[in-house]
């Protein structure tokens, strides 16, 4: 079999942790795609709002590609986390296209640059700011997996659906009985070792 280069294996990576997170919106209404659903309001489609904005920042701006894409949410006046949570006025469809824009964007950036490729992290403090396509690119992984994995537990919270991707959720296959007496089982242990 063929080895993918690596950079073809880290954008498959990315890739997946994408399709994974966007996964976490099929068959979820309008009102829980938005509900907040922990005490700091991490929900949904503020998950996916968010993803597509770093994405842009990281795998555009970093190496002096702009997307051109307006951002409000990340300006300066911004009031405090409004890239996490979409409004009224954003529409599901709004953000998911948003998030798409963003790949091709950062895809375009993959695609045409080496992994060596020179990057500026503005935000980031001065000792780590300069950075390389190699590095942003697993920071990117890293992020979105890692969002990917809020919106798995945010989505089983709203109506029970768990899983890795659509294609593999990567559960034990058992029936709600099954999964109602392992939950038993698991407080039992904690009980048992709080005592």
């Amino acid at each position: 079999m063929r080895m993918m280069s690596e950079k073809a294996t880290l954008k498959r990576y990315l890739q997946q942790a994408r399709d994974a997170l966007l996964w976490k919106l099929d068959g979820v209404s309008e009102r829980d795609a938005r509900w907040p659903m922990t005490p700091t309001g991490t929900n949904l489609l503020g998950i996916v709002k968010h993803v597509a904005s770093v994405e842009i920042g990281y795998l555009g701006d970093v190496f002096g590609r702009p997307s051109g894409e307006p951002l409000p949410w990340l300006a300066d006046d911004a009031p405090d986390n409004a890239d996490m949570w979409a409004t009224a006025d954003e529409s599901r469809a709004d953000i998911i296209a948003l998030y798409h824009r963003s790949w091709a964007h950062a895809d375009q950036t993959i695609d045409e640059l080496p992994l060596d490729a020179p990057g500026v992290v503005p935000w980031w403090s001065p000792e780590a700011r300069d950075v390389t396509l190699h590095r942003i690119l697993i920071h990117m992984i890293n992020e979105t997996a890692r969002h990917a994995g809020h919106a798995d537990i945010v989505r089983e919270l709203i109506d029970g659906q768990a899983g890795l991707r659509a294609d593999n959720e990567n559960l034990p296959e058992h029936d709600s009985a099954w999964w109602a007496d392992y939950v038993l089982t698991l407080k039992r242990a904690a009980e048992d070792a709080a005592q």
